[in-house]
Formats: structure tokens, C-alpha cells, sequence
């Protein structure tokens, strides 16, 4: 299933460039499915039909849909109540009813993240269009899968799962409780779940569309937005930009603004994929409207991107691992080793990635930023690297 994420500034028009891809894919004969992330009903105002909870149909071949977070925290809250039952009534805790339960914050993200696993194990829809939240936001559900993988690793390790045999006798030499068999089930299941996602992000088949006005705080966007999916190994498959006026037929004032469209539109096209969607006048409203935007194409994935790259050697015989960063500055770049990680951060983002074997037997010899791509050199370990006989 090929799968759009698109995201973009608040207020950028990203939910209408996300339902206006759909309708067209369900015009052109595709069944698509167009998910939203807003709390409130901005997906259906677009549409011009009511989203929520259960999937709808908006269009011929167009399914729209809206997750309750609300109710899916309640359905966590109650499960993990009834699974933790003896611990709370040994600890004489109250527990709560669902009807004094709200989402706490981040509930609208994992509510996302599970409708995204849904449709992904789904074989109703060819085409999943994402209408993920602003670009910060954005980023950060989108390293989360991969994130809370590496937590549940570190707290709950699956290899320790094959002594639960031993668990009780360990417990009373240790002198405090083991955790519990459901603990490792829920962690296992969690795992699976979180992996579902962070494949469909990883696939191949899917692409991420950044919505912009042209102009300077546009191209600002461009610029961390185009940093931040380096650093999780994504790229922006198109940069559509919205609200495009006309070259012509302006007054004074909208000449200078149409002027300074057009400066951000041809630096863009240098360097990316740019669909432009012209200025309606108006908000579009209903699929007349969406019609009329022209939406951008849903065509084949390109290649995905290589990061990173640790098939390279250096003249004098070291490793160099490869990691695109466009867009990075090197006052704001910071490496750390810690064991067999290394930790990359760039700015605000932040990614743990494991070294390959081969460079866990070296050590860190140097690194450079240079044409936007990060190297970083590894030079054998005598002491651990394999001796000629």
C-alpha cells in the first residue's frame, strides 16, 4: 500500500492538500483512505462531511476517518487496571472510572499511531494519505515509534522473558518481586504494534509531503523540516506549495507579495520536487473545491534514502560511516559513543542508532560535515579486531 504523510506549518493547508490527494487517487479509481490527527473536525470541514471515531465514506472510493483519542486512552486505562488488579489492591489504590477519565497529552499521538497500524494491516485501501499534526509535532510522532521500541528493550528485555521458570526463585534470593508474566506480554505486544508502524515510516512505499507558502517563513519551515526527517533517515518525497497567486493582474500590494512567491519557488525547484496549487480566493470547502486545487499526483515512491552508508573506505584504510544531513549547521551538531551506540544529534533532534558490528570493534576516529553529509570515521581496534594469522 503506497502511504502520504503529509504535514507542514499550522495553518499551511495541509488538511486540505491531504483530503484533495485522496479524493483525486479515489477519482482516478484508487481506494483511498484519508486519516486525520486534529482534535477538532478540520478533516470533515474540508470534505464536507462529519469524521470521527469509525471510518466514513466521504467520496465515492474516499473513506475519511478521525480517531478518538479520547476513547482509546479510557480502553488502555481500563485494561491496564484490570491486568494490574492484584498489584493496586495490594497497594490499597482507588482505581478510576472511566467516566472521570480524560487523555492526558500525547494520547492524540498514540491514537494516530494505532489508526496507522490499523490501516497499514488492513487490505481495504490501496492509498493511506496522513494528515499528521504541524511540522514539530510531526517530527516527533514520527521518531516515537522507534523511540519507545528502544525504551521497552532497555526496561523490559525480551531474552529475560525465557527465565520466567526462575523468576520465583529469584525473586526470594533477590528479595524483591520480579515483574510480573503480563508485564513481558504487554511489552511484547506493545513491540509488535510499535514495529507495524515504524515499518510503514521505513517502507519504501511511503513518502512525505511538506505543505508550504512560498515565502520567507516557508522556507524556513523547508529548512528544519528538511534537517529533522534527515535525521530519522526520511527526505521530502514533494514540497507543495500552497496558496500560489497568480503572475499576473495584481495591485501594488499583492505584486510585492506575488514577487516574493516567486524568489521562494525558484530557489525550491533546485533542489526539490515543487507542486503547485493556486490561490482559490477562498477556503476551499467540499469536493468541488478540492476538485479544483488540481492536487498533486500520487506516483511511484523514488528510491529511499541510504543512511547510512558504511560501505566506504578512507585512503588510509579507516571506516567512514556516511549520514546525509541537509540542512545542518555544525555549531549545532553533537556525536556521542555510548557502548555500541552512537547518539546523533542535530539541533533539536536527537536519534540513538546502533553501530553495525563491524564498527563496534573501532573506534571513533574523527568526523566532518561536509556537503551536507555527515562522516564519521572508524579506525580498527587492535584489540578486538581479528589478528592475520
Amino acid at each position: 500500500m503506497r502511504t502520504i504523510l503529509i504535514t507542514g506549518p499550522g495553518g499551511s493547508g495541509r488538511t486540505t492538500v491531504a483530503a484533495a490527494t485522496a479524493l483525486d487517487a479515489a477519482r482516478r479509481g484508487t481506494r483511498a483512505l484519508v486519516l486525520g490527527a486534529d482534535r477538532s473536525d478540520a478533516l470533515g470541514a474540508v470534505l464536507g462531511v462529519p469524521t470521527g471515531a469509525d471510518p466514513v465514506e466521504a467520496a465515492p472510493g474516499l473513506t475519511a476517518w478521525r480517531p478518538d483519542a479520547a476513547a482509546g486512552f479510557r480502553e488502555d486505562l481500563v485494561a491496564f487496571q484490570d491486568r494490574a488488579a492484584n498489584a493496586l489492591d495490594l497497594l490499597g489504590a482507588a482505581r478510576l472510572d472511566v467516566e472521570e477519565v480524560t487523555p492526558l497529552p500525547g494520547a492524540e499521538e498514540l491514537a494516530l499511531l494505532r489508526a496507522l497500524r490499523d490501516a497499514a494491516l488492513s487490505e481495504a485501501y490501496d492509498l493511506l494519505v496522513v494528515d499528521l499534526p504541524p511540522v514539530p509535532q510531526a517530527l516527533a510522532l514520527l521518531a516515537l515509534p522507534e523511540e519507545l521500541r528502544r525504551y521497552l528493550r532497555r526496561l523490559l528485555p525480551p531474552e529475560r522473558q525465557a527465565a520466567r521458570a526462575l523468576r520465583p526463585v529469584l525473586g526470594r534470593l533477590a528479595g524483591v518481586p520480579m515483574p510480573a508474566e503480563w508485564m513481558y506480554e504487554t511489552a511484547a505486544r506493545w513491540d509488535a504494534e510499535l514495529a507495524v508502524v515504524e515499518a510503514v515510516v521505513a517502507d519504501r512505499d511511503t513518502g512525505v509531503w511538506l505543505v508550504v507558502e512560498p515565502g520567507p517563513a516557508g522556507a524556513d519551515t523547508v529548512r528544519t523540516a528538511v534537517t529533522g526527517l534527515a535525521v530519522r533517515a526520511l527526505r521530502p518525497e514533494l514540497l507543495v506549495a500552497n496558496r500560489v497567486l497568480p503572475d499576473t493582474g495584481h495591485d501594488t500590494w499583492l505584486a510585492g507579495l506575488a514577487a516574493q512567491q516567486r524568489k521562494s519557488l525558484e530557489e525550491w525547484q533546485v533542489t526539490y520536487d515543487v507542486h503547485r496549487l493556486p490561490h482559490l480566493g477562498r477556503d476551499p470547502r467540499g469536493t468541488d473545491d478540492l476538485g479544483a486545487l488540481a492536487a498533486p499526483p500520487v506516483n511511484p515512491a523514488p528510491d529511499p534514502v541510504e543512511w547510512p552508508v558504511t560501505d566506504r573506505l578512507a585512503e588510509d584504510g579507516v571506516l567512514v560511516w556516511h549520514i546525509p544531513l541537509p540542512g545542518a549547521i555544525r555549531e549545532e551538531l553533537e556525536l556521542v559513543r555510548r557502548g555500541d551506540e552512537l547518539v546523533v544529534t542535530v539541533g533539536s533532534f536527537r536519534r540513538i542508532v546502533p553501530l553495525p558490528s563491524a564498527l563496534r570493534r573501532c573506534t571513533v576516529a574523527g568526523a566532518a560535515l561536509r556537503d551536507d553529509e555527515l562522516r564519521i570515521r572508524f579506525a580498527p581496534d587492535p584489540e578486538l579486531w581479528p589478528r592475520p594469522v
